[in-house]
């Protein structure tokens, strides 16, 4: 597993703080990545009290984690749901607000905080004018991954990075038996094609490509594929072409989160997009095919787990934006869908076949 530099930055708190909130409301892969900045931070300052303020979805994944508490949003009641998250805050007092999320909606669920000391990004990262809303920055270090960027909040702190990130979901006896109970005997690829859809569909695969890779797994490997996801109407278009052939199973909408990432910890490998399953496995150390083409996987692709990324993305600059990848800002994303068809089906199965011979 990929390990951090070493840095040490001297502390800027002279003793740990009472309270601390984190904001990181989404999305799953995004929470992934915080995840074991938290769990530094709270075995740095045991006595602290951390609350994290988290989204319905996500905190379906991480509900239970030991030491911390949630406050959840409902993003999709809008108003009502801020209301409510209000009402919830008047009870809490923070010493420090970290706001590893730059979006105008979580600077809004900073300042309801009431906290005077709220620290964001650097300015030349920081977007939706999230400055505007910090009373400080951590560093500036160009190109960096998602997750190392995160461990910026613990340095700032004066928290030494740990030498490999620690998340231990909390995953239940139950949990883990249902996913079990729906795990073939033989081995087996958890396949889950889509990411987002509030983001759109540039990360996302054809499904007649996918159903190529399913029935190589199937025919050619003597594997079983379980395909998964929420169960939305493109999912179950995609789940029609996919699962049409036998050895694939369609899980859509069968599984809890913390079900899935129990499947997924038993699973050979996870063949998906830029999505949560791809950050669940890297944390699970599971294998992960990773299809990168509309985002960059230097930035966000499965944390210590890219061996087995098949990245297209400087093709795919090249085509949209008749530039190179170096040219372009660190992490631009490509919102054109036609940019993950320079994955071609050859390039996926070869990566598969070879995450799957791995003992």
């Amino acid at each position: 597993m990929r390990s951090f530099p070493a840095v040490r930055i001297s502390s800027s708190m002279s003793s740990p703080p009472r309270s601390l909130c984190v904001i990181r409301l989404s999305a799953i892969g995004d929470c992934c990545h915080a995840l074991p900045v938290v769990q530094a931070i709270r075995s740095a300052w045991p006595e602290t009290r951390i609350t994290w303020i988290i989204g319905q979805v996500e905190h379906s994944l991480l509900e239970g984690l030991a030491g911390v508490d949630f406050l959840v949003l409902d993003k999709r009641s809008g108003s009502r749901g801020m209301r409510e998250l209000r009402k919830k805050l008047k009870a809490r007092r923070f010493d420090l607000v970290l706001q590893m999320q730059d979006s105008l909606r979580a600077s809004r669920v900073a300042l309801m905080t009431g906290c005077r000391r709220r620290v964001g990004f650097d300015r030349r990262r920081a977007r939706d004018f999230q400055w505007l809303f910090t009373t400080e920055r951590i560093a500036h270090r160009p190109r960096q991954h998602v997750m190392e960027a995160l461990f910026g909040f613990a340095e700032h702190l004066g928290i030494e990075r740990p030498a490999a990130p620690r998340w231990d979901f909390p995953l239940s006896a139950e949990d883990l038996q249902a996913a079990a109970e729906m795990a073939p005997d033989r081995p087996f690829c958890v396949m889950s094609p889509l990411s987002s859809q509030r983001r759109g569909a540039f990360r996302n695969w054809p499904a007649e490509r996918y159903a190529s890779v399913a029935r190589h797994v199937v025919d050619q490997l003597g594997g079983e594929v379980l395909l998964t996801g929420s169960g939305s109407p493109m999912e179950r278009d995609y789940a029609a072409v996919i699962a049409a052939h036998p050895g694939v199973t369609d899980l859509n909408g069968r599984t809890t989160l913390k079900q899935l990432a129990a499947l997924i910890g038993l699973a050979r490998l996870v063949v998906c997009p830029d999505s949560g399953p791809a950050h669940i496995g890297a944390a699970l150390g599971t294998r992960v095919v990773g299809l990168y083409a509309g985002s960059n996987p230097d930035r966000s692709g499965p944390w210590g787990n890219r061996e087995y990324t098949v990245n297209r993305y400087p093709q795919a600059v090249r085509m949209s934006l008749d530039k190179g990848v170096d040219e372009v800002r660190f992490g631009r994303r490509l919102h054109a869908a036609e940019a993950m068809n320079e994955i071609a089906v050859g390039s996926v199965i070869e990566m598969v076949e070879r995450a799957w011979v791995q003992p």
